[in-house]
C-alpha cells in the first residue's frame, strides 16, 4: 500500500522564516523588493508592499544551509550541492563539487563564489557551470566566518575568520592582496558602508568598527551590550543611522555622526538573523527563528521605528490545534510559545494573532523591551464555540501547571480579562498549590464553561462575566483523581466527566448536581475525551491504548477500537460521525470506520502528531507535529473521487508518509532528488505521453446485455415505418420530367457511383457480349459483407454490423428487404442465411442489444413466408429462437426482481 487511502498531502500552514539569513532584491518588473527566506528544506519568496507569498521554491533533499540571489538566480545552499532556480520554481543550474556542507554564498557579477564547513573556496562560472577558481583555507588558521564584496574593489573579495582575522582576496588571480590585523573575537557580520573604502565588521563579543580597508584605519569602534552581533546594515535614505542586530531579538539603532545610540527596538523573540535596509527607502526587514519577518518604518517623531508590517506563525510548536466555526476556513492554534493564534486555510494573509497568555496584560506592554515577567505557561487544550462570538468571549483555556482558566475573543483576536479559579482554590490558608486545570467544555450556546481540576473537582463558570455557577459531586466529582475529560450535549441536559479513576459520570446540568445520574466503571483509566454533539457520541481513549466509542444517550459501550502500539495523543470525529481518527504516539493515524467497527486507514509520519482536527465540511484534515512549527492540511479524496476502503488488520504496519509542504497559487513544484536528476522539460514531455481521454471498451463483460450508442430514432420505428411513410406521403404526387438530355450509367445500390465496368462499346473485359453467371446476381452492399463474412469466416459478424448500425431507419428497412431473392429482392437464400447468424451472434453475445432485436422484427416481419419455405432457414430459426430465449430470461429475472423490491417498498408503512 502506498500512503494513505482516503488522505492526501495538501500544504503546510504557519512556515515564515527560521534561522538562515533572508536576502533581498529588487525586481523592477514587479516595481518592489522581493524578499527570499528559508523554511527547511524550501524557500519562500514574499513581495514587500505586502508580504504576500509570491512563490514557493522546490523541495530540496535536505536542510537548506544558505540562500543567496542575483538578477537572474536564486541560489540555495543545501549540504554539498547549490541550486540555481530561476523564478523560484524551474530549476535552472546545479553546482557540484563541494567535499562539506556550503553555509556561504555570494554572487559576484558572472560568478557564484560559495565556502564549505571546510572553508574551500570556490568561484563558479554561472553559466557554464564550471569551476573556475579554488581557493583552499585550513580551519585551524583561517575558518571561513563571513565575507563581502567591497564596493568599487575590482576582483576583490573581503574574508573573515572565525579566529578574528581579516583577508583581502583577488579571486580573479587567486591571490592573497592584503591581510588586516586580527581582532580578538570571531568576525560574524561583514557589511558595506554607504562610504566607500569603508567595511563594517561585527564580531561575536558585541564589538561594531568601522574599518577604512584603503589604509587600515579604525573610522570608530561601536560596543552593544546584547550580546554578539547577528546583522548590520545602513539607512541610505539620506539618515546616517546604522542598524545592528543581537542574539536576544534586540536592533540597535546607531548616530554615526554623534557615535551614540539613537534608540532600540525590541524586534523578535529570538536572534534577529536577517537585518535589511531597503535602498533609498526608510524601511528596515527584520527576520528571526522565532518563525516571523517584519518590516518597520522610520516615521516616528523622534526618528524611530515603528512596526509597519508582519508575518509571523508560531514561535514553538503547536500544542493543540481545532477548527473554528461551520466553514471550515480558520483553525484555531495553541503554541509552546504560549500564543493563541487563527490560521486561515483560505489565504496565510488572513492569519491573525490572539496574543500570547499573560497574567497582566497592561504591564506587559510596558516589558516589550525585555522579558516579560507576566508570561504564562503555554496553553495545553482550549475549547471554542461560535455561537456568541461577537457578544463576549468564545474561547477557554487551560494552561500547563496552572489552576487559572483564560478565556479569549475570537472576534476582536485578543485575550480575555477573566482567569477563572473556583472558590476553593482562592484561599490563601490552602495546602494544594499543585493543581491545575486538566479539562474543560464550553458549553453549545455559549454561556458557560465546565472545568475539571486534577483533584477530581468538577466546576461550571459564566463565560460572559466569570461568576461561579456550580459544583458537581459533594464530595467532588473524582475525589483524588484527575478529571480527563468532560462534554456536554447540546441542550444543556446532561455533563459527562471522565476521570482518571476509569469512571464515566453523567450529572444533570442545572439542578440536582450533587450526585451523577449515571456512572459507568471502565476497564482502565481515562485518558482524554472526544465529542461529536449531533449524534451524542463520545469517543474515550484509555490509558491501554484503546479507544472506546460510548453513546451518551443510551450511556452505553458500542464500539471499541484497539490497535495503537502507544498513548493516544488526540482524537476527533468526522463532520457525518462515521469515523474516528486517532493519532498516537507510534506515529500513526488511524481512520476507523465506526457503523463497520474496522479500521479502513492508516497512515505513518516521521514525527509524532500532537493534535488533529477534522474540518466541519469533511475537505481538510489538519494535523500538528513535535518539532515543527507549522499546522499540515490533508485532503480528503472520498471528496473528490471514488475511493474504495477495505478492512485493514490494525496490528498491520501502517505506510510511511511525508509531510506535506507549503504551496502557492502559482507555484509547480519540482522534486529534487540525487539519484534522478529531474528536469521541468522531462516532466513536460512525460505528461505530453500520457493519455488523458479514457475510452470504454465496446462490451465490459459477455454475462452483461450492452447497448448500442445509436440514437433510438434508429431502431424504435423500424416496425412501423410503413405507416410513418404513409402519413408522411405527399398529397400531389411528384411529376416526371418531360425530357431529359441523357443519362450516364450508375452502378445499383445506396452509394452514388457511375458504372465504369464496361466500356462504350457494351463489351466486357474479354470482349464478349454474354454474360456471366456471377454477374446475374446483383447483392446490395450489406449483402455483399454478409456473404464475404461467411467466406471468411468471420462469426461475429464485425463488418456488417457496423454497416448497418450506421445506416437511417429507411435504409435499414431497404437493405433487410433486399435480402431476399423474391417479391423483387436481389438477394439470396445463403444471404438470409447469414443474415440469421449475425442476429445469432448479436444475441449470444449481448452486444447491440436494442439493434439486434429491431432488426430481427423486421426481419421476420418481411422473410417469415420465405422462412417457412426453406429447410436451412427453419433450422436456423430455432437456434435464433434459442439465443433469444436465453437473453430475454436473464433480463425477466433482474427485472422481476426490481418490480418486486419496488413494489414492497411502495406498500411499505412504518
Amino acid at each position: 500500500m502506498r500512503g494513505s487511502v482516503i488522505f492526501q498531502q495538501n500544504r503546510a500552514l504557519g512556515y515564515v522564516s527560521n534561522h538562515v539569513p533572508a536576502t533581498v532584491r529588487f525586481i523592477e518588473k514587479r516595481n518592489e523588493n522581493v524578499v527570499t527566506t528559508c523554511v527547511g528544506k524550501s524557500f519562500h519568496v514574499y513581495g514587500a508592499n505586502s508580504f504576500r507569498l509570491i512563490r514557493v521554491g522546490g523541495l530540496h533533499p535536505e536542510e537548506i544551509s544558505c540562500v543567496a540571489a542575483d538578477g537572474f538566480l536564486t541560489y540555495v545552499g543545501c549540504g554539498s550541492v547549490i541550486y540555481g532556480w530561476r523564478a523560484s520554481t524551474q530549476l535552472r543550474k546545479t553546482y557540484r563539487g563541494h567535499g562539506a556542507r556550503v553555509h556561504l554564498l555570494l554572487p559576484f557579477g558572472k560568478h557564484l563564489l560559495s565556502v564549505d564547513e571546510a572553508s574551500l573556496v570556490k568561484v563558479w562560472n554561472v553559466s557554464l557551470e564550471e569551476v573556475y577558481l579554488e581557493v583552499p583555507f585550513s580551519n585551524d588558521q583561517f575558518e571561513i566566518s563571513a565575507l563581502m564584496h567591497p564596493a568599487s574593489y575590482k576582483n576583490k573579495i573581503l574574508f573573515g575568520s572565525a579566529q578574528g582575522g581579516l583577508q583581502l582576496w583577488n579571486v580573479k588571480n587567486g591571490k592573497l592582496v592584503h591581510s588586516f590585523k586580527d581582532y580578538d573575537s570571531k568576525i560574524v557580520v561583514l557589511e558595506q558602508a554607504p562610504a566607500l573604502d569603508v567595511a563594517a565588521i561585527g564580531l561575536q563579543n558585541g564589538r561594531i568598527i568601522l574599518l577604512n580597508l584603503k589604509f587600515e584605519e579604525s573610522v570608530m569602534e561601536l560596543t552593544q551590550d546584547w550580546g554578539p552581533v547577528t546583522g548590520i546594515t545602513f539607512r541610505t535614505d539620506g539618515h546616517p543611522i546604522m542598524a545592528s542586530g543581537s542574539t536576544n531579538g534586540q536592533v540597535t539603532f546607531w548616530n554615526l555622526e554623534e557615535q551614540v545610540i539613537v534608540s532600540t527596538l525590541a524586534a523578535h523573540d529570538e536572534s534577529v538573523t536577517s537585518l535589511k535596509c531597503f535602498a533609498n527607502e526608510p524601511l528596515l526587514l527584520t527576520t528571526s527563528p522565532d518563525n516571523s519577518m517584519k518590516l518597520w518604518i522610520f516615521d516616528l517623531p523622534d526618528g524611530g521605528a515603528r512596526l509597519l508590517r508582519i508575518r509571523e506563525g508560531h514561535g514553538a510548536p503547536p500544542k493543540c490545534i481545532r477548527y473554528h466555526g461551520s466553514s471550515g476556513r480558520n483553525i484555531l492554534s495553541a503554541g509552546e510559545d504560549a500564543s493563541l493564534r487563527i490560521f486561515s486555510t483560505i489565504s496565510e494573509t488572513l492569519n491573525k494573532s490572539l496574543g500570547k497568555a499573560s497574567y497582566n496584560r497592561k504591564a506587559s506592554k510596558k516589558h516589550r523591551k525585555g522579558e516579560d515577567p507576566f508570561r504564562m505557561p503555554p496553553i495545553e487544550l482550549f475549547t471554542s464555540e461560535v455561537t456568541r462570538d461577537k457578544e463576549w468571549d468564545s474561547v477557554a483555556a487551560t494552561h500547563e501547571g496552572l489552576v487559572q482558566v483564560t478565556t479569549w475573543s475570537f472576534d476582536k483576536c485578543r485575550m480575555g480579562e477573566l482567569k477563572l479559579v473556583p472558590e476553593v482554590f482562592q484561599n490563601k490558608n490552602r495546602s494544594d498549590f499543585g493543581v491545575s486545570a486538566t479539562a474543560l467544555c464550553l458549553s453549545h450556546c455559549g454561556n458557560f464553561v465546565t472545568i475539571g481540576y486534577s483533584s477530581g473537582h468538577l466546576e461550571r463558570f459564566n463565560i460572559q462575566s466569570g461568576i461561579h455557577r456550580a459544583s458537581y459531586g459533594k464530595p467532588p466529582a473524582h475525589d483524588g483523581v484527575a478529571v480527563r475529560g468532560i462534554s456536554i450535549d447540546n441542550l444543556n441536559q446532561f455533563v459527562v466527566s471522565g476521570g482518571a479513576d476509569g469512571i464515566m459520570k453523567w450529572w444533570h446540568f442545572k439542578q440536582n448536581v450533587n450526585k451523577p445520574v449515571f456512572t459507568l466503571k471502565l476497564d482502565e483509566p481515562i485518558a482524554q475525551f472526544g465529542t461529536h454533539r449531533e449524534s451524542a457520541m463520545i469517543a474515550v481513549a484509555l490509558e491501554d491504548f484503546a479507544v472506546l466509542i460510548v453513546d451518551s444517550d443510551s450511556r452505553a459501550i458500542v464500539r471499541r477500537f484497539t490497535g495503537h502500539r502507544g498513548p493516544i495523543t488526540d482524537l476527533c470525529f468526522s463532520p457525518d460521525s462515521r469515523w474516528l481518527l486517532t493519532a498516537s504516539q507510534d506515529c500513526t493515524v488511524k481512520v476507523w470506520d465506526i457503523p463497520s467497527a474496522y479500521l479502513v486507514d492508516h497512515f505513518r509520519m516521521p514525527q509524532v502528531c500532537t493534535s488533529l482536527s477534522m474540518s466541519p465540511t469533511g475537505d481538510f484534515l489538519a494535523t500538528s507535529y513535535v518539532d515543527n512549527r507549522g499546522i499540515y492540511l490533508w485532503a480528503n479524496k472520498t471528496l473528490f473521487s471514488h475511493i474504495s476502503l477495505r478492512v485493514i488488520n490494525p496490528e498491520s504496519e501502517a505506510p510511511l508518509m511525508d509531510l506535506p509542504a507549503t504551496i502557492c497559487d502559482e507555484n509547480t513544484n519540482v522534486l529534487l532528488n540525487e539519484t534522478t536528476n529531474v528536469e521541468l522539460d522531462d516532466l513536460e514531455e512525460a505528461f505530453d505521453e500520457i493519455n488523458l481521454n479514457y475510452e470504454s471498451p465496446p462490451q465490459l463483460s459477455q454475462d452483461l446485455v450492452t447497448m448500442s450508442n445509436a440514437a433510438a430514432s434508429r431502431w424504435q420505428n423500424l416496425l412501423n415505418l410503413d405507416i410513418i411513410k404513409k402519413r408522411n406521403r405527399p398529397r400531389q404526387a411528384p411529376q416526371k420530367p418531360k425530357s431529359a438530355p441523357f443519362f450516364l450509367p450508375t452502378v445499383s445500390g445506396l452509394d452514388f457511383q457511375f458504372d465504369l465496368s464496361e466500356g462504350q462499346n457494351g463489351l466486357t473485359e474479354d470482349g464478349s457480349k454474354i454474360l456471366q453467371p456471377t454477374q446475374v446476381e446483383q447483392l446490395t452492399s450489406f449483402g455483399k459483407l454478409l456473404k464475404e463474412a461467411v467466406s471468411t469466416g468471420d462469426a461475429q459478424f464485425l463488418k456488417p454490423i457496423e454497416f448497418l448500425s450506421n445506416l437511417g431507419p429507411s435504409m435499414v428497412d431497404y437493405e433487410i428487404r433486399n435480402l431476399s431473392p423474391l417479391d423483387g429482392g436481389s438477394g439470396s437464400i445463403s444471404v438470409m442465411a447469414a443474415f440469421m447468424r449475425m442476429i445469432v451472434a448479436l444475441l449470444e453475445g449481448n452486444r447491440a442489444y436494442e439493434l439486434g432485436q429491431s432488426w430481427l422484427g423486421v426481419f421476420l416481419k418481411n422473410h417469415g413466408r420465405v422462412i417457412v419455405e426453406h429447410e436451412e432457414l427453419r433450422a436456423l430459426l430455432e437456434q435464433v429462437e434459442l439465443a433469444q430465449s436465453k437473453g430475454w430470461a436473464l433480463l425477466e429475472e433482474r427485472l422481476l426482481y426490481g418490480m418486486g423490491v419496488v413494489s414492497s417498498l411502495r406498500n411499505f408503512s412504518a
